[in-house]
C-alpha cells in the first residue's frame, strides 16, 4: 500500500482557500466599501504568503532533514504565481478596464506599481519553466534561472511597503506587516545560501549525532 499523500493534498487545499474565501465574501457582500481594492489586496497578500512558503521549503529541509516537503515547493511556487496573476489581472482589468494607455503610464511612473510589475515579470519565467520538461532540457541553466526568485522575493516586499505608502528605511507609515514579512523573506533567502545551508545542515547532524549517542548510552 502506497503512503497516503496527505501533505500534497493539504498543500492543494490550502492553495485554494484564499480564492474560496474571496468568492464567499464576494457572494456575501463582505468586501468593504471598496471591493475592487479589497480583492486586489487579498490576492496580493496570498501571492506573498505562497511565495514565502515556497522559499521556506529548502530551509525547512535543511533545518529538519524532512525530505517529503521538497516536492511541495513547485506547487507552492505555482500558487504564488497564480495569485500574483490574479492580483495583476484585478489591477489591469477591474481597476483600469484593460486600458493599455493608462496601465502603461502607471507601470512607468508609479514606484509601487513599477516594483510589482517587475516582481511579477521575474515570476513569469519561473512558473513557465517549473515543469519536468524544462528541468531536463535546461539542466544547470534551470537552477541559474530559478535564482531569480531571490530578487523577486525582495522586490515583492518593496512593492508591499510602497503600496502601503510607507518608508521602510525610516519606519514611517504602515510598514509593520511589510517589515515582518521582509525580515522573514530575508531570513529564508539567507538560509538558501550554500554556505549557510552547509553550516545549518552540519549543526543539525551534530545535534542528531549527540542525541543518538545519548540514547545509545542510556540503553
Amino acid at each position: 500500500m502506497r503512503h497516503f499523500p496527505w501533505l500534497r493534498i493539504l498543500v492543494h487545499i490550502i492553495g485554494w482557500l484564499p480564492l474560496a474565501k474571496l468568492i464567499f465574501d464576494f457572494a456575501a457582500h463582505n468586501l468593504t466599501v471598496n471591493p475592487i481594492q479589497e480583492i486586489e489586496q487579498r490576492l496580493g497578500r496570498a501571492a506573498l504568503y505562497f511565495l514565502a512558503a515556497a522559499l521556506a521549503i529548502t530551509p525547512v529541509h535543511t533545518l529538519t532533514g524532512w525530505r517529503s516537503v521538497l516536492p511541495r515547493r513547485r506547487a507552492l511556487g505555482l500558487y504564488a504565481f497564480f495569485y500574483a496573476s490574479l492580483h495583476f489581472l484585478t489591477f489591469a482589468g477591474l481597476d483600469y478596464g484593460f486600458n493599455l494607455a493608462q496601465i502603461l503610464d502607471l507601470v512607468t511612473t508609479k514606484p509601487y506599481i513599477i516594483a510589482g510589475t517587475l516582481a511579477f515579470s521575474l515570476l513569469v519565467p519561473l512558473a513557465v519553466t517549473s515543469f519536468d520538461y524544462f528541468i531536463r532540457r535546461m539542466k544547470k541553466n534551470w537552477k541559474r534561472l530559478h535564482r531569480l526568485v531571490y530578487p523577486a522575493g525582495l522586490i515583492v516586499i518593496v512593492h508591499f511597503v510602497w503600496a502601503r505608502k510607507g518608508n521602510l528605511f525610516q519606519l514611517q507609515g504602515d510598514v509593520l506587516q511589510p517589515l515582518l514579512w521582509g525580515l522573514l523573506v530575508v531570513f529564508l533567502l539567507i538560509l538558501r545560501i550554500p554556505a549557510a545551508r552547509k553550516w545549518v545542515s552540519g549543526l543539525r547532524q551534530s545535534i542528531m549525532g549527540r542525541r543518538r549517542a545519548q540514547t545509545h548510552a542510556e540503553k
